[in-house]
């Protein structure tokens, strides 16, 4: 049985990035670019995959894991050096090797899948995945004879000025067959103005070997954009992001204006919900049917029911039930849960908290590690004062409860069911089902107290 492996190079410093973190680990779309490589490969349907780490490699390998199989690069002596690093792994296999960058998120699982056809269909001893471009400034370019075929290709600060002038680049991905692979790696030298091994070189090997080294030209030049700075990390991501938003408009999503709608891949939106402008929906989200979402909100790993609307909010992994209203300028923390027909207001903060069907909580209130009943109405002002300085508390709301504006609610306390509690009260001990509960001064007037006390505002 034939073997095919993808030898993934991701272990080059990224100077320009100016970064902490490793270049191959920055996100596209909420997703590490090399994890986008590694995605695009296996639904290729290629399983095996072999990580070229160097610098940061610990990082890589952190995030990474036991997914790929790891070749270590100490110096980084060019693409050439880096592909000789994985020599061990590719010895005495019979098949064929896609060899694709860290840093090239944009790659698909398509060209990728087309490019070991083409390879396997015309027998070629190396693949150049190639592009088009207007500018191919800082690209190898390919250089070919009078009937077409490849002879070399040669990398930009080598170029004359003649081969300066080809459009046709090399994205520096490749299919090889194994072991013309490696015979040519021995053939590999570092006489150039770098002093590098070039992976380039061994196309030039092949071809002297009466070899035949074919090219298959990708039909979107974007494919092949490689990450170098976080220039080119922001135009990776608003072409990712263009995919993203093309996919889910065709798939029955309105996105009122695509260019101000940031979406995470992964994110699963329903028909006939709308997108508005400067909504972000982040990994792990899930939204359904006949929603409104936004304008500006950000929702983060959390669960949408059908026909919800999320206006001016942010929702963070929580679950939002169906035909909910929530905001303008609603705040609902991790851990929450919301059932149906639920009104979460303006300037409403759920933290850690259960409220259930039917309830509202209109505007101007806390609440904060609770399990709130049915059909509850939290006043203006409730704040459900759930720490004590040393651990946080829980508070209990029953079904049909009615809560007045400005209580405050001293966790641990739970309140009955259909019980009322006037506004104005602070809340300490547990309030039986069907009772009113006051818990404030009775009002005093002293009369003339204003003037007797010299305290009247007079105006200028």
């Amino acid at each position: 049985m034939e073997y095919i492996a993808a030898l993934i190079l991701a272990a080059g410093e990224g100077k320009r990035m100016k970064s902490n973190t490793s270049k191959v680990l920055h996100k596209v779309a909420g997703k590490p670019v090399v994890e986008w490589v590694y995605e695009s490969v296996k639904k290729a349907g290629i399983e095996d995959s072999i990580l070229v780490v160097g610098h940061k490699a610990d990082q890589v390998k952190e995030y990474m894991k036991d997914r790929v199989k790891y070749a270590f690069q100490e110096k980084q002596l060019g693409t050439g050096h880096a592909v000789m690093q994985a020599e061990e792994f590719l010895a005495g296999k019979d098949g064929y090797v896609l060899v694709l960058y860290g840093d090239t998120p944009l790659i698909t699982s398509q060209t990728i899948s087309d490019t070991l056809k083409f390879h396997k269909e015309n027998n070629n001893s190396a693949t150049v995945i190639t592009a088009e471009l207007s500018d191919p400034t800082g690209y190898g370019r390919i250089v070919r004879d009078d009937k077409g075929n490849v002879l070399r290709i040669v990398e930009h600060k080598d170029a004359n000025d003649e081969e300066r002038s080809i459009k046709e680049v090399n994205s520096g991905m490749y299919c090889f067959t194994i072991k013309y692979l490696l015979e040519a790696l021995k053939g590999l030298s570092n006489n150039n103005s770098q002093g590098e091994y070039y992976l380039t070189d061994t196309l030039e090997i092949l071809i002297n070997r009466g070899l035949k080294v074919g090219t298959i030209k990708v039909a979107d030049s974007s494919e092949i954009l490689g990450i170098n700075d976080r220039v080119q990390l922001a135009e990776a991501s608003e072409i990712m992001r263009r995919r993203i938003l093309t996919k889910l408009m065709r798939s029955g999503v309105t996105i009122i204006d695509p260019a101000s709608t940031y979406i995470d891949d992964g994110v699963e939106i329903g028909m006939d919900t709308i997108i508005y402008p400067g909504t972000i929906l982040e990994k792990g989200t899930v939204i359904g049917e006949n929603c409104i979402i936004g304008p500006n909100s950000r929702i983060v790993g959390a669960t949408i029911g059908n026909n919800v609307e999320v206006n001016n909010s942010v929702v963070l992994e929580s679950t939002v039930g169906d035909d909910t209203h929530v905001g303008p300028f609603a705040y609902m923390r991790p851990g929450s849960t919301v059932g149906r027909h639920v009104k979460i207001g303006d300037f409403v903060e759920i933290k850690n908290s259960n409220i259930g069907d039917e309830t509202k909580i209109s505007h101007l209130t806390y609440v904060g590690d609770a399990d709130v009943g049915k059909n509850v109405n939290l006043g203006c002002g409730v704040v459900f004062v759930n720490y004590d300085g040393k651990k946080k508390n829980r508070t209990v709301v029953g079904d049909n409860a009615f809560i007045g504006c400005n209580v405050n609610l001293v966790s641990p306390v739970k309140v009955g069911e259909d019980a009322y509690i006037a506004a104005g009260s602070t809340i300490t001990e547990e309030v039986p089902e069907n009772s009113l509960a006051i818990a404030r001064c009775r009002q005093t007037i002293k009369e003339n107290w204003v003037i007797n006390r010299g305290m009247q505002r007079k105006k200028d």
